[in-house]
């Protein structure tokens, strides 16, 4: 009897085995990979642990040394610093940022790299956690992003950073043009060839940034964020933010969120020829979070499929509130 059937419909077989399986895709993240937010105060001796982000703590920069001292003992190999000003002034010109003795990114980069000088160091780069208004640039009189006067304080605010020791600069106010800006004040001072940029260039207004605003204190006194964070619907404006962001020199390009967005992170993935960051946002770790506690899912095995899922759509970089638990799970 003739055998009319198909055997490469049968795909069982290509995947019985446990090694078989790993061949069928990269499921293996390594903790270099991994990028662990931490939010920096300029109080003392605080630590506080944010609410709609259970686990995750503001901490006074006094305290980020002992904070981080069992994370790196476990192979934290990188961080992104966020500054949160509670007792400081916030104006409009976001004075706090770059100034030694107010700004608590300036006072923690200086700090952690004495005590673990083979950390990577990132610092988030924008204006709204130490402004008046909570918006991420300069405003006129209008109270419209004046994007020019913007894009110039980025950068002072940039080079402070890399002054006092930074790695990675991370803008993230989604200005028109910062790329370019920040990487031209980095070469005049003799900072280009040794800092890198790591654009947030693929950032939607998403309603999954809330437990973040209430952990840097960086929410808009008036109006949204709607003119400059992408549109959620635009999947041409996230490519071209990227593609942007490239050509001006960006050294990393970010796709956030990163769950919701995966279609997004594959389109910039197939087009860019840096390596992609993706976010996986506060919004994302509470559903995470708070699923595993109601008994909906196993944490650990929700994690890694989160996290596999988006290196399959093209994710080189994680930035991760689940870093503390990736560094015990993860062997290498």
């Amino acid at each position: 009897m003739e055998n009319n059937k198909n055997y490469s419909h049968y795909l069982h077989s290509g995947y019985a085995h446990p090694i078989t399986r790993s061949w069928q895709g990269d499921n293996v993240i390594l903790k270099s990979q991994l990028i662990y937010p931490i939010f920096v105060t300029d109080l003392i001796n605080t630590k506080t642990e944010i609410k709609s982000l259970p686990g995750q703590y503001q901490i006074s920069s006094d305290l980020v040394v002992e904070f981080l001292r069992p994370l790196v003992g476990k192979g934290l190999k990188s961080i992104i610093l966020f500054g949160v000003i509670i007792n400081g002034v916030k104006d409009e010109q976001a004075s706090s940022a770059d100034k030694k003795e107010s700004s608590p990114v300036i006072k923690s980069i200086e700090l952690i790299k004495n005590e673990f000088p083979d950390i990577l160091i990132c610092t988030d780069l924008c204006l709204c956690a130490y402004t008046n208004h909570g918006h991420c640039g300069v405003l006129t009189e209008d109270g419209l992003i004046e994007n020019e006067k913007s894009i110039i304080r980025l950068g002072e605010i940039a080079l402070s950073f890399a002054k006092a020791g930074a790695h990675v600069i991370a803008p993230s106010d989604m200005m028109d043009c910062r790329v370019g800006q920040i990487k031209k004040v980095l070469f005049e001072n003799g900072y280009g060839s040794r800092v890198a940029v790591m654009a947030y260039s693929s950032k939607f207004a998403s309603s999954y940034y809330g437990p973040f605003r209430d952990a840097a204190g960086s929410g808009a006194k008036h109006g949204d964020r709607q003119a400059y964070q992408l549109p959620v619907a635009s999947r041409g404006l996230g490519l071209r933010a990227a593609l942007r962001d490239e050509a001006e020199g960006a050294d990393f390009i970010m796709v956030k969120p990163a769950g919701p967005y995966m279609d997004i992170i594959r389109e910039v993935k197939d087009h860019v020829k840096v390596p992609v960051c993706c976010y996986q946002v506060s919004g994302e770790y509470a559903m995470i979070y708070h699923a595993s506690v109601a008994g909906g899912i196993d944490l650990k095995s929700g994690v890694m499929e989160s996290l596999i899922s988006l290196q399959r759509s093209g994710c080189d970089i994680f930035i991760t509130y689940f870093t503390p638990q990736l560094l015990d799970w993860l062997k290498l």
